[in-house]
């Protein structure tokens, strides 16, 4: 199985729409790797100049040592399962799994024998003489899947296989689809709008906006440590709080102002907000901080405390709940315990947690912290 390395790779739409603007990055041999984003950021047009099914206007795709760049879509090895499954309607589940091979001209005995192997695989055996016509959507989608594995690709393109399924089977084919390349071992590339299952499913992440990369890692890399302030906002069920903030230097120590209040600065943000002689050189900018990364309290046992008012309560699952807590004119998004049950309209008091503050340039964006190749301790 080869790497999928991109270099300087671009792709233009008539003479002026940039879809896709210099990407560089790899893709390792056996992974799984996911291109997230929103509509229109660029993670489809990326997918399909790998299948060879949108030219590279410029730069170059890479399988390995070989350049893959003008090799048409049936030199390149590998194997695609689109959203809206693709199948023959008129063929069973049999003939659908087959039909790769059939083209191919492969001797019938072998057609069947790697069709009864790939369809035990996929737990399809029962429903092989069945119209597909007839099939759930989940077991579709799994023909579907079958009929790519049959090509023993050696890349496996997904492009929003399972975003029009319901909740519960599509978390159940989250699980069904990581099994496969733990299984196969086959490199895959999975394309999403969806969060959720790109962070449950992929080794690393490749976050697109606007046609660009924003950052490339490890889920929990990108989730505890974004490299901007889209990243931060963008992932995260519920999303990263993120205000304007002040830094003050009082007694010769940093703080925070929010909402009227000073809070502790994070340590990790020192070396990039001070100068050499020690000189604040930075004081006005985006705080960021996770609704998990606040402490709740209904009295105000610290100065530093925050002052709200709870304006709506949200259950969620294990036990947890989240809080939307009024702030002035702001709303900032808090996940604690639910045995802390406040009621709606009381006022409550919220410590953030200097460890779990990300400090964001109000005009670029970008995470202060990575700006001096830092590390959030976390």
């Amino acid at each position: 199985m080869p790497d999928v390395i991109f270099k300087n790779t671009c792709k233009i739409y008539g003479k002026s729409v940039l879809a896709v603007e210099s990407l560089n990055f790899l893709i390792n041999d056996k992974e799984f790797f996911s291109i997230l984003g929103p509509s229109g950021c660029g993670k489809s047009s990326t997918l399909r100049m790998i299948a060879g099914l949108e030219e590279v206007t410029s730069g170059d795709i890479y399988f390995g040592d070989t350049r893959i760049t003008d090799f048409p879509p049936a030199k390149r090895n590998i194997a695609l399962a689109f959203e809206n499954y693709a199948l023959y309607p008129y063929l069973n589940v049999y003939q659908n799994i087959a039909f790769p091979l059939k083209i191919r001209k492969i001797p019938q005995k072998e057609i069947d024998k790697q069709v009864r192997e790939v369809a035990e695989f996929m737990d399809l055996t029962d429903i092989l003489k069945t119209n597909v016509k007839s099939l759930s959507g989940g077991q579709q989608q799994r023909v579907g899947v079958a009929r790519a594995l049959i090509r023993k690709p050696a890349v496996f393109l997904l492009d929003e296989p399972i975003s029009h399924l319901e909740a519960k089977l599509k978390e159940s084919m989250r699980r069904e689809l990581r099994r496969i390349h733990d299984d196969t071992q086959i490199t895959t590339i999975y394309v999403t709008h969806d969060q959720e299952e790109a962070i449950s499913m992929s080794d690393r992440i490749c976050i697109m906006d606007k046609g660009k990369v924003q950052q490339v890692g490890k889920p929990k890399d990108i989730y505890d440590n974004p490299k901007n302030e889209f990243v931060a906002s963008f992932v995260g069920e519920p999303p990263m709080n993120i205000f304007n903030a002040s830094i003050l230097s009082k007694d010769g120590c940093l703080k925070l102002e929010i909402f009227g209040e000073n809070i502790n600065f994070p340590d990790q943000y020192m070396p990039v907000l001070k100068g050499v002689k020690g000189e604040l050189r930075i004081r006005k900018v985006r705080l960021g901080i996770r609704p998990e990364g606040i402490r709740c309290f209904k009295t105000k046992e610290k100065d530093s405390l925050i002052e709200g008012e709870v304006y709506f309560i949200e259950p969620r699952g294990k036990g947890k709940v989240i809080l939307n807590v009024k702030i002035r004119d702001f709303h900032i998004l808090v996940k604690t315990d639910r045995i802390f049950n406040p009621e709606l309209k009381t006022k409550i008091y919220l410590q953030l947690i200097e460890d779990n503050i990300c400090l964001f340039d109000q005009d670029s964006g970008i995470n202060l912290n990575r700006t001096a190749g830092g590390k959030r301790n976390v």
